[in-house]
């Protein structure tokens, strides 16, 4: 089994990436892979509602010239998501949320893979920030995976993250409670319990 983490902050090794880092440590110490894909300062624009990954029924953004088609690619071959990103102004990286609009609009989701949201922050805004994040779970099926207090560490520097340890260990709780939904899907599907199949939901507008 393995976990897709992606680091939304530009600075690859600042304090998202250390709270990944305890999150990636937990997985290993319980037997499964995972890898951090780090956005970094790559250039996201936001989508443009052209409707051709709709169209062409290709479930990749026909603008290929960034990270999005990769990350789908990785999603797709991941058995769960942990999505991090530093606090600007009381909500996440506008890079990542860009990235994640384009992501799930062009895939059209991924339907019962766990996922969870962490938040890093000098002080203020995480909750906020995870809020957010948590949406484009809960309206593509994702089981949102919960720890012992809000998925947030605080701190200036990657050494401050490790020194917050509440944080830390919210961090290591998480994976540990991902851990147990993973193998719990593993071996519910191992004895033929499989994800439920709703079929298509009709688009109901409010205005006709």
């Amino acid at each position: 089994m393995k976990v897709l983490m992606i680091n939304g902050s530009p600075h690859k090794n600042g304090c998202t990436a250390a709270a990944l880092g305890v999150i990636g440590e937990t997985f290993a110490s319980r037997g499964i892979d995972s890898e951090i894909f780090s956005l970094g300062t790559s250039r996201v624009s936001g989508c443009v509602a052209c409707g051709h990954c709709r169209k062409s029924g290709s479930r990749r953004c026909v603008f290929g010239d960034d990270p999005v088609n990769a990350v789908i690619d990785k999603l797709e071959a991941a058995d769960g998501l942990i999505v991090g990103t530093p606090v600007y102004y009381a909500s996440p990286n506008g890079t990542l949320v860009s990235l994640l609009d384009r992501v799930f609009y062009a895939h059209g989701g991924f339907p019962h893979k766990p996922a969870a949201a962490i938040a890093s922050a000098r002080r203020a805004g995480t909750v906020v920030s995870v809020d957010e994040l948590n949406k484009y779970f809960t309206i593509s099926q994702m089981p949102v995976v919960a720890s012992t207090y809000w998925n947030e560490v605080h701190g200036s520097r990657a050494e401050d993250v490790m020194l917050d340890e509440e944080g830390v260990a919210t961090m290591r709780n998480l994976a540990l409670n991902m851990a147990w939904v993973l193998e719990c899907i593993k071996c519910g599907r191992e004895n033929g319990i499989l994800p439920p199949d709703v079929g298509a939901v009709p688009k109901t507008n409010f205005i006709r």
